[in-house]
């Protein structure tokens, strides 16, 4: 227990898994906290202590639900063979594990990243910009950048960052501002001293981490804001990654002190060159994951995950690529359409995208094996696969001689090969086909490659035959022919003979020096002095064998990370060539077809389909076309009944733009689409009651988002908008927003898809002509002899006004009862006549004052005396009796008409 203490006042704000034996324990508080998370059984310790225990081969099941949970985790291990202890075993803490400094192959999802980010604001306030490092732990990227108050949110969550570091406040809090940031993300926070995010202590952490004495060389300077989040974030790595480096140099099974030495240089990202989608359209338009199961099946990001098929990476670095490239989609011409030339060339050469395939399948998570070689903590199988991976980096340069549009990724991988294919050979000639999962179980090296490891083997190997030759010559000497030695782990080696014939042989047992060891309930076990020394011979080599394998491992791993540089560079290009042919296969499965991308304010698609639902139906996806921006209307109206596809028809029109960013050929006969700089979504309602925000308010907030941040290069998607107020506010609302969307000739708008079942709307084709268009999605109707009137949804958009919203059918086909049915069209009925002659003087307004500022949506009303007599109120001088004796007076002129 004085060890357990000590290590938890060392790391407080963590969970402590503590190793006693087979178990990890967990006592008194964090037993408490994580028992009934966990689903473990909570008892008591000596003394009433509170207790819960993990076993110590689930480590990984329960570390990825801890860090699932929020929690920060330290693991003390046993550093001591216990049969070496004299009183307590010694232990250390090896690791402690964070949600954003994961780097375990079991506690990842190799589809995904998994970020660490630091923020350091540069100014007081909450509408300080922010500069941020943003880091992989897992593969050593390092990024930096800058966002705005408004946009920091939608860049951590494009970004997928698990956790957030930030500088503590004088009472040890996180900042409002950043508590919001976490609170929105639903992700951890972890607070740091604030001298760590000061310029000297940063600095100083960057230079010694790249061994460096300036950082021109990266293209930053020494007061870069970012550089202050750097070096927040690499002493936080090197806290939580060589923690216990002592203990680790003893710990059975360690070769080496882990290092950062596979961080790489950090980047700096600027604005501008990417299209940029928040974390409310990544969610609105299931880029990453669905709404309702959170699952990647089912999502744009899914379609490219599985190579079941066609269409999907093979390579777990791949798949985080593509996630990455869909998520944050390039905003550089340039970069597109190198991308889409490659797409192409795959296309077009199936035979070469089939044998790319095969080639990259068996290729393992190079990257983050990279990470764990710099980090200490790769296994055997690591490098064995590395190994593997790494010797086809000629055999895929090969494959790409011929091919134009691969030609600088050929070049690249020829040159990588240099340094790679003598780690490789080193690799596959010392491991073994099939090594185990643990140093400690021996058997990584082949025979032959060592001396001293070959001798040890040959003493182990030759037991059996020495055995059976002692059991021979024992039993000759002894006349016992049933005689038998063996070996158990608990007892070594020992004669074994029946009770009998032990009762019968006492003398001749005597003679023989024979110690008796065991009594069972048939038999009696005995050592003998020659078989005592052979044991200790046989384990001595054992004990020889294993120690050699874990000096000749760290000198292979050593050899290993001294290429971990031009590792991570094979990883890269791999990674891009495995998306490349993601996206290949997936277009040439299903008559995807190449885009054209133009620096012009246009979107023109022909006969779109929705990718993801496409694949889902495997067929009978009704295309639909959509032409906005450039010489026609920038902003179209899209009006039609639910279930007719409208919501579908504006999201596909939003997915086919982000897959033609992100490189990849699209689900359209043609399309030309002008390079956004934002995609801006606002669908579907969505409730924040925990943050005391309605619907209607969630709406207004995202909708505001877009008022003030569209430009004319960017994509507006808005359904229904104005439907969680009344009536007359959403319909006012929505004239508005349509109109400051459209613009004018001297500043358009944004390309914008508007849908909406306020039909009031369409009257704005006329009001402003050329810069908003009507589309409706087409419904056929027809009434049956004798029955009541049916529709059928033909899910294709035309342009043109619907006549109605055909609600009523809509909810006889979902299930609502008969008698609901048909009294609500008897309401629609009478409320239709009532309202008839208010709408036609609505519209005969409408029609009387095109010219003016703003179409009138309603009948005018001639003014009343109490409004001439409030005009005349000075409020200024109004006290409340007066305003009471006021209000009075004017609810009597309203009652009686009264003029005076």
């Amino acid at each position: 227990m004085k060890q357990y203490f000590r290590f938890k006042e060392q790391h407080p704000d963590c969970v402590l898994l503590f190793r006693m034996g087979d178990f990890y324990e967990l006592f008194f508080e964090d037993a408490e906290t994580v028992a009934g998370p966990l689903g473990l059984t909570l008892t008591q310790r000596t003394g009433g202590v509170p207790l819960a225990g993990v076993p110590h081969h689930q480590l990984d099941n329960y570390l990825r639900k801890l860090v699932a949970l929020g929690y920060r985790v330290a693991i003390a291990d046993q550093i001591q063979d216990p049969k070496d202890a004299k009183g307590v075993v010694d232990r250390a803490v090896t690791q402690v594990v964070t949600p954003g400094t994961l780097v375990d192959d079991g506690l990842l999802d190799g589809s995904a990243v998994n970020r660490l980010a630091a923020l350091h604001f540069t100014e007081h306030g909450d509408a300080s910009p922010a500069s941020v490092a943003v880091v992989e732990a897992s593969t050593g990227d390092l990024v930096l950048f800058d966002a705005s108050a408004e946009s920091l949110t939608d860049e951590l969550a494009s970004r997928r960052v698990k956790e957030i570091l930030y500088a503590e406040t004088a009472t040890g809090e996180a900042p409002p501002r950043v508590l919001r940031v976490l609170d929105a993300l639903g992700i951890s926070g972890t607070g740091r001293p604030a001298w760590q995010f000061r310029r000297d202590e940063a600095l100083e952490a960057v230079l010694t981490q790249f061994d460096v004495s300036t950082l021109e060389g990266f293209g930053l300077a020494a007061d870069d804001p970012a550089v202050y989040a750097a070096g927040a974030v690499i002493r936080y790595l090197r806290e939580t990654k060589a923690v216990g480096d002592e203990a680790a140099n003893n710990r059975p099974g360690s070769f080496a002190a882990a290092t950062l030495a596979h961080l790489r240089s950090p980047r700096r990202e600027h604005a501008g060159g990417r299209c940029v989608i928040d974390s409310v359209s990544l969610r609105s338009l299931e880029i990453e994951q669905t709404i309702r199961e959170g699952a990647a099946a089912g999502s744009l990001v899914g379609l490219f995950l599985t190579s079941s098929g066609g269409g999907g990476c093979r390579t777990a670095m791949g798949k985080r690529l593509v996630r990455d490239w869909l998520c944050r989609p390039s905003g550089e011409l340039a970069t597109i359409e190198s991308r889409h030339a490659r797409v192409a060339a795959l296309v077009e050469d199936r035979r070469l995208a089939r044998e790319i395939g095969e080639t990259l399948a068996p290729v393992q998570d190079i990257a983050r094996i990279a990470g764990r070689v710099a980090l200490g903590r790769c296994s055997p199988r690591d490098i064995a696969g590395l190994g593997q991976s790494i010797g086809r980096v000629r055999g895929v340069a090969g494959l790409l001689d011929g091919t134009p549009a691969f030609d600088a990724q050929r070049a690249s991988l020829l040159a990588l090969a240099e340094t790679l294919e003598p780690v490789a050979e080193r690799i596959t000639r010392e491991c073994t086909d099939d090594p185990p999962a643990h140093l400690r179980d021996g058997g990584v090296f082949r025979t032959g490659i060592d001396p001293e490891l070959d001798e040890a083997r040959s003493l182990q190997s030759d037991a059996s035959a020495w055995l059976a030759r002692y059991q021979a010559t024992v039993a000759t000497e002894l006349g016992l022919p049933g005689i038998k030695v063996a070996f158990n782990k608990v007892f070594g080696y020992y004669v074994e003979l029946s009770a009998a014939q032990a009762r019968d042989a006492k003398d001749k047992i005597d003679a023989a020096s024979m110690t008796r060891k065991q009594t069972l309930k048939n038999a009696e076990r005995f050592i003998t002095p020659e078989l005592k020394t052979f044991e200790e011979k046989v384990l001595r080599a054992e004990g020889r064998a294993l120690e050699r394998e874990r000096e000749l491992f760290a000198l292979l791993v050593a050899s290993v990370a001294a290429a971990l540089d031009t590792l991570l560079s094979y990883a890269d290009a791999i990674a891009e060539l495995d998306a490349v042919l993601a996206f290949a296969d997936r277009a040439a499965k299903l008559g995807w077809t190449r885009p054209s991308i133009t620096d012009e304010r246009v979107l023109v698609i022909e006969e779109g389909r929705h990718p993801v639902l496409e694949d889902s139906l495997g067929g009978g996806f009704v295309p639909n076309s959509v032409s906005i921006g450039g010489s026609v209307a920038g902003l179209s109206l899209i009006t039609g009944p639910n279930m007719a596809g409208k919501s579908t028809f504006i999201r596909q029109v939003a997915l086919i733009t982000v897959l033609a960013h992100a490189g990849s050929f699209v689900p359209a006969a043609s399309a030309t689409i002008g390079l956004c700089d934002r995609v801006f979504t606002r669908v579907g309602a969505d409730d924040a009651l925990h943050r005391g925000q309605s619907t209607f308010m969630v709406e207004m907030i995202e909708t505001a988002n877009i008022l003030n941040n569209a430009t004319p290069r960017s994509l507006v998607i808005l359904d229904e908008i104005g439907r969680g107020t009344s009536t007359l506010d959403g319909l006012s609302l929505a004239w508005a927003i349509v109109e400051a969307l459209a613009g004018d000739a001297a500043s358009p708008g944004p390309r914008t898809l508007f849908a909406t079942h306020y039909h009031e709307l369409t009257d704005l084709e006329q009001r402003h002509d050329r810069r908003v268009a009507n589309l409706h999605v087409a419904v056929r109707e027809w009434t049956p002899a004798g029955g009541e009137s049916e529709i059928v949804f033909l899910h294709t958009v035309k342009p043109g006004r619907a006549d109605q919203s055909y609600g009523v059918q809509v909810a006889r086909l979902a299930g609502v009862p008969r008698a609901v049915t048909d009294r609500a069209r008897h309401v629609l009925d009478s409320l239709a006549v009532q309202h008839g002659p208010a709408m036609e003087t609505a519209e005969a307004n409408a029609a009387s004052e095109r010219s003016a500022p703003q179409l009138s949506l309603f009948t005018e009303i001639a003014p009343h005396p109490a409004v001439d007599r409030l005009r005349e109120v000075n409020l200024e001088e109004c006290s409340p009796m007066i305003a009471f004796d006021l209000l009075r007076e004017l609810r009597g002129m309203v009652e009686t008409g009264d003029a005076g």
